[in-house]
């Protein structure tokens, strides 16, 4: 009951601060770290471990799946040479340079620098995707921090893998067979994430019950996880390459009605779980400091010192790559502005979390693994440092570099492509009239709604290109009034009900067709 109870609260706290995060317009993350951190050094707060199964079973599946999902293929095919490079350079450079730091200015062997190395080694896709949310960034820079983080989590666990088999058995490495063990963890991944994938898709062609595809929808990142896993290969990469081909194919799996309420399950599964998780970390990191014993007591500064690390080596390893990009492009001059984006987009949160509560508590011969809480609190306390430091200036950090797509952009890009579907609706209906295959009067009804949304659209053009003076369409002032309507059509239908002319059941059925037309007009 009391971890029940523990997460009623996380709950409540999550939802309340991301409320506040939206209003203050600040990344939900971030501020949800600090209110864990604050909640946590409250007196009388209850301490709280952490385990890695409930983060690496419960948690990382749907998220991860959730952001795969985003990636646009065309755009992965376009970025995916830096993106591999990313993947496995920068995830070597950044453990090997985080390991020798660590090793000078830690108590820490070289061995647990190492392994601390392979943990901070990544950046985290879940913190990447919450934080990235809401910045209008462009579509190839947006999918190389996207698709970097998803994919480099392969690379990241060999590493660790090794790392750890070194520190607790004591032996030396086989480099060999790490790098088998990749070619197994990241091929072995991509082929059991695919063939589910081929699998879920076949099966959600053939359902049309929308509760049934979403009970699919939900199961299925859990499923590629279990598989993989159990096969011995990388669960992370197979929920990621199942995201990535189910969501390329989704428009085409489900129909409209299917869709709006996936979408609408999904979002808050995915706000439910980052927002606990990410309160979660919050609250662990005082339990996991109180467990260092009095050597370590220096423990802030050794984790300044690896998140500065992780920071230079990002950037020293960013700007080359950026440069040689951009000259295969035929851009001359430099451009320094997207390197420093796509570093200080590059934060650390769920996935390091959890591989360094995985660290084993004792060795091979049984005597206790010293330097494990350092690792913990060290691992923590980057990736409280990373949310909060870089997650509340991401943004700013954004705009001041110039690389941020202006809102305008975006509305002009949307107006004119709603300009270009309302006219081939209309060309196509002329094509029917010509025909004489349908009645004249549903020609005229059908006609009337696209040509209102068509002289909407140019007339938003026209506002947004500065060749007219802002007026409101007859479609703008037709959805106001509209709604006008809806409202008062919803008292009449309340007034049926509670004079016992109707039943709740027809109630609900006439509420949701206001429901959803509402929601249409709010959408256009």
């Amino acid at each position: 009951m009391r971890g029940v109870g523990t997460v009623l609260a996380l709950v409540i706290l999550a939802t309340v601060v991301a409320t506040f995060a939206r209003r203050w317009r600040i990344p939900a993350p971030s501020l949800l770290v600090v209110a864990g951190l604050a909640v946590a050094l409250l007196p009388g707060t209850p301490e709280i471990e952490i385990s890695p199964e409930v983060i690496g079973l419960i948690v990382l599946p749907p998220l991860l799946y959730a952001s795969a999902e985003e990636l646009s293929w065309r755009e992965l095919k376009a970025v995916w040479k830096p993106v591999g490079v990313l993947s496995i350079g920068l995830v070597l450079a950044s453990a090997a340079a985080v390991g020798w730091v660590a090793s000078l200015v830690t108590p820490l062997s070289w061995q647990m620098a190492f392994v601390l190395g392979a943990v901070l080694a990544s950046t985290d896709p879940v913190a990447v995707t919450a934080l990235g949310r809401r910045l209008a960034l462009p579509p190839k820079v947006q999918v190389l921090v996207q698709a970097e983080s998803l994919f480099n989590d392969a690379t990241s666990l060999v590493l660790f893998r090794v790392a750890v088999s070194v520190a607790v058995a004591t032996a030396a490495s086989d480099w060999g067979a790490a790098g088998g063990e990749f070619v197994v963890l990241a091929g072995g991944g991509t082929v059991i994430g695919a063939a589910v994938a081929g699998v879920v898709a076949l099966i959600r062609r053939r359902t049309e019950d929308p509760v049934l595809e979403t009970v699919i929808a939900l199961v299925t990142p859990y499923a590629v996880y279990v598989l993989a896993e159990a096969a011995h290969t990388s669960g992370v990469t197979s929920v990621v390459v199942a995201g990535v081909v189910l969501g390329g194919r989704g428009d085409r799996l489900t129909n409209a009605r299917i869709r709006l309420q996936l979408h609408a399950v999904y979002g808050t599964v995915v706000f439910l779980l980052e927002s606990v998780v990410f309160s979660l970390i919050g609250l662990a990191l005082p339990g996991q400091v109180r467990a260092l014993s009095d050597a370590d007591r220096a423990w802030p500064l050794y984790a300044l010192a690896v998140a500065g690390t992780l920071m230079a080596v990002r950037l020293l390893w960013l700007a080359p790559l950026s440069a040689v990009v951009q000259r295969e492009g035929g851009i001359q001059r430099m451009n320094w502005r997207v390197p420093v984006v796509l570093t200080w987009a590059g934060t650390r949160g769920v996935v390091p979390l959890a591989a360094a509560l995985s660290i084993p508590v004792a060795t091979e011969a049984g005597t206790p693994l010293a330097d494990r809480p350092l690792v913990l609190v060290l691992t923590t306390s980057v990736v409280v440092v990373t949310l909060v430091v870089q997650g509340f200036t991401l943004a700013p950090v954004v705009r001041r570099s110039g690389i941020a797509l202006e809102p305008d952009h975006t509305e002009r890009e949307e107006t004119s492509a709603r300009c270009s579907l309302a006219a081939a609706g209309i060309r196509r209906l002329e094509e029917l009239s010509e025909l004489e295959a349908v009645p004249d009067m549903v020609l005229d009804r059908l006609r009337r709604g696209l040509t209102a949304r068509l002289d909407d659209a140019r007339d938003r053009l026209a506002e947004t290109n500065g060749t007219g003076a802002p007026t409101e369409s007859a479609d703008l002032i037709y959805r106001q009034l509209r709604r006008d309507l809806i409202a008062v059509e919803a008292e009449e239908l309340q007034r049926l009900y509670d004079d016992h002319t109707i039943s709740d059941t027809t109630r609900r059925r006439l509420q949701r067709t206001l429901d959803l037309e509402e929601a249409r007009l709010t959408d256009a």
